[in-house]
């Protein structure tokens, strides 16, 4: 088929379009990489901005990662992401199913209270006064359970469920299945999609934890990842004493970002493919 004029050139600007998104994405990333290996002398050569260096240095990443504080870090926020992540998958899981169920008793009154949540919350001070009142001030557990369950995130997983077909259960039940049996052996493993979508969600959350970290931890020894990049963040804009011994503060800045960043970039491709299905199948229906 031939193409007119006006479709070739409509062509051509929805590929520029994309193009200039394209550079729009990946610039940023190219910056953040080329800084962080770029020595202090083109650094300076350049005020302080480099997009394509000509000599390539680790100075930024060794400090980084030989820095006592960065391993401690990272063990906080790994645990509270692993741990975490696997809590929210199981509460949440066994929150949506029985929601999922129209014969539960008071079904209506439980989604309602869980919408609730959507628009309103207790606010920062009580929630800080019920933290301090259960004895979780100062853990890494004051990280994980305040936010063991996010309705969004149970109302997808809900929904999912229900779109499975009931014909399953009541099969499972003819063979004399019990609900978590049911659960078990035949909805969870049809629910990949939605579980590592959900799950992605909630380990982004656990690697990005900054607030809650800043809110309930004093003991620097348990600060997350998050809350030592910015301390690091507001040290390197402190003025050097001997610029000849010290790294270009933009540098340790961005392999700060690139260290921190790469664990969820390497994780994503491995489970784009249930992200996306999962995304779609949760929301068919409200």
């Amino acid at each position: 088929m031939v193409k007119s004029k006006q479709e070739i050139w409509f062509d051509v600007l929805v590929y520029l379009i994309l193009a200039l998104l394209v550079i729009s994405v990946i610039f940023p990333l190219m910056y953040v990489l080329s800084v962080s290996l770029t020595p202090l002398s083109e650094v300076l050569k350049n005020g302080g901005f480099v997009a394509f260096p000509r000599k390539l240095t680790l100075e930024a990443y060794s400090a980084f990662i030989h820095d006592p504080t960065i391993p401690r870090a990272y063990g906080v926020t790994i645990f509270i992401t692993v741990v975490g992540t696997l809590l929210n998958l199981l509460i949440t899981t066994m929150m949506a199913y029985p929601l999922s169920k129209s014969r539960l008793p008071g079904r209506n009154i439980l989604l309602f209270l869980v919408a609730f949540t959507l628009l309103f919350n207790g606010g920062v001070v009580p929630t800080y006064l019920v933290v301090k009142a259960t004895g979780l001030i100062n853990s890494v557990w004051s990280l994980i359970i305040p936010s063991l369950v996010w309705s969004f995130n149970l109302l997808i997983m809900k929904t999912f469920f229900e779109n499975l077909p009931e014909s399953l259960d009541e099969a499972a039940r003819i063979d004399g299945a019990g609900e978590l049996r049911i659960l078990w052996t035949i909805v969870l493993p049809l629910s990949l999609p939605i579980i590592a979508t959900i799950g992605l969600f909630y380990a982004v959350g656990h690697w990005n934890e900054f607030f809650q970290a800043i809110m309930y931890v004093n003991d620097t020894s348990k600060f997350p990842l998050q809350v030592v990049l910015k301390t690091i963040l507001i040290n390197s804009m402190l003025p050097p004493m001997d610029i000849e011994s010290v790294l270009p503060t933009q540098s340790l800045q961005m392999a700060a970002v690139v260290l921190s960043a790469v664990p969820i970039i390497i994780v994503y491709p491995f489970i784009q493919k249930y992200f996306t299905q999962g995304v779609l199948l949760g929301g068919i229906k409200g």
